[in-house]
């Protein structure tokens, strides 16, 4: 009956951790002398999840990594990692765990490699140093992070003979040789070229799924938060507005600041009167229920065009503006008769050119925000 009753206790315990999220920061402050940097930060990141913190550049996403990280300290506010307090400021109590006890893996802007160390010595050093006094253990998980990152057989090179993708998955070796809970990247990708970037973060977002790690991602990059990222917290003047899926973001921004934010967004006066809106486009079906005025959100991919229809029946009467080719679609600018200008996302092979009179309509429904 003991052994069943310590076996119970153990399966509960083993329950509640796998829930409980790899990290877990509450009510986190920091200011620069009387310059207020974070404002009270909530955020999780799940087991096995990728987390991309979005935000412009001075939001304070990297002080915030920076802050999880143990590399400063927080005014108040609480950090947990893997269930364990290590961090507690102001009204959350005392403590602190420096950072080589965290359990998190880091991988910085520009690498941070040591140039005169090898490939293998690299990875090496983010090694606990218990760990380096064993050199089978040490030389087996280098051996194994490079084989992870797809490097097996380069951990004598030096960084120099490496390109920039490949330096970027040393780094990441590092992070993940120590078998941390939490990887935080700091803008891991901005050193790449476009044509490397797109490639480079898909591996990585690869490796790290294949790792099963749990991964936060700070990013000003819209685009790669949105591809790469499972949930994607939007941050702005030191807070979390808003974080949940890419799709759910783009879609249903929970803020007009946010839909500006994210992707190319435009907005269509109107007046609401429950679940439609009359604008200048017609009335426009709405996802939510509104009155009065309001500012109807459409992405230019919402925007259908035909042929010209003066009636008015299918659409309303406008005039194609400018045009800009991109290869995989096309951006028109289009301006109605009565002097708004909208943009509309086509795909590739639309015919439509300046000058051109057309008919424009609304795919499906919309978001409003009541007008301020």
């Amino acid at each position: 009956m003991i052994g069943t009753r310590r076996r119970a206790r153990t399966d509960a315990s083993i329950v509640a951790a796998a829930a409980s999220p790899s990290l877990r920061v509450r009510g986190l402050e920091k200011r620069y002398g009387d310059t207020p940097v974070l404002l009270g930060l909530d955020l999780d990141a799940n087991r096995g999840e990728f987390l991309a913190l979005l935000g412009p550049s001075g939001c304070g996403k990297t002080t915030a990594l920076r802050l999880i990280a143990g590399f400063e300290r927080p005014e108040s506010g609480l950090v947990e990692i893997g269930g364990e307090t290590v961090c507690a400021a102001g009204s959350f109590g005392t403590r602190w765990t420096p950072p080589e006890s965290r359990r998190v893996g880091m991988v910085f802007q520009d690498y941070a490699l040591f140039p005169h160390l090898s490939v293998g010595k690299n990875v090496a050093f983010g090694l606990p140093r218990q760990r380096q006094r064993d050199g089978s253990d040490r030389n087996a998980r280098v051996a194994s992070a490079l084989a992870t990152v797809g490097l097996a057989g380069l951990g004598g090179r030096t960084p120099d003979q490496l390109s920039g993708g490949q330096q970027q998955r040393v780094a990441l070796a590092r992070a993940l040789a120590p078998g941390p809970e939490v990887i935080l990247l700091d803008e891991p990708f901005s050193n790449l070229d476009a044509d490397l970037r797109a490639s480079v973060r898909e591996e990585v977002r690869q490796i790290l799924r294949e790792a099963g790690a749990t991964a936060v991602l700070v990013t000003h990059d819209q685009e790669e938060a949105l591809s790469i990222a499972d949930r994607v917290a939007v941050m702005l003047d030191g807070r979390i507005l808003q974080a949940g899926p890419p799709e759910e973001l783009y879609h249903r921004p929970a803020s007009r600041a946010i839909a500006e934010f994210i992707g190319d967004v435009q907005f269509l006066p109107g007046l609401a009167s429950g679940r439609r809106a009359a604008t200048a486009l017609g009335d426009i079906p709405l996802h939510a229920p509104h009155d009065g005025p309001v500012d109807v959100m459409l992405r230019p991919e919402m925007l259908r065009l035909a042929p010209p229809d003066e009636s008015g029946e299918h659409g309303t009467p406008a005039t194609i503006v400018s045009r800009a080719f991109f290869g995989h679609d096309q951006l028109l600018t289009l301006r109605l008769d009565s002097g708004q200008t909208l943009k509309a996302r086509l795909g590739a092979y639309g015919g439509f050119r300046p000058g051109d009179r057309v008919s424009v309509a609304v795919r499906g429904g919309a978001l409003a925000f009541a007008k301020e």
